[in-house]
């Protein structure tokens, strides 16, 4: 299951970054790594990009980048 699958409130946890390169630097420094809680705050219209909080911070990943981060299952907090 990668990030792209997190439907607008659901929360999961990191298991594992396929990106390569820039990408996984800027994502790294944002503290996006294996184990951090992330949480789908807001998606767009079309679906692409969505937009997630991570540490208290909140990005927007495309697609083609969500499809590259592989998640737990995914749940709604309680």
């Amino acid at each position: 299951m990668n990030l792209f699958n997190l439907k607008k409130g659901q929360i999961c946890i990191i298991d594992k970054i396929l990106i390569l390169g820039d990408m996984r630097r800027r994502l790294l420094d944002l503290g996006l790594i294996s184990g951090t809680k992330v949480k789908c705050v807001e998606v767009s219209p079309f679906g692409d990009p969505k937009a997630f909080s991570i540490r208290g911070a909140v990005i927007a990943l495309r697609k083609s980048e969500c499809k590259q981060i592989l998640i737990k299952e995914p749940h709604y907090e309680q």
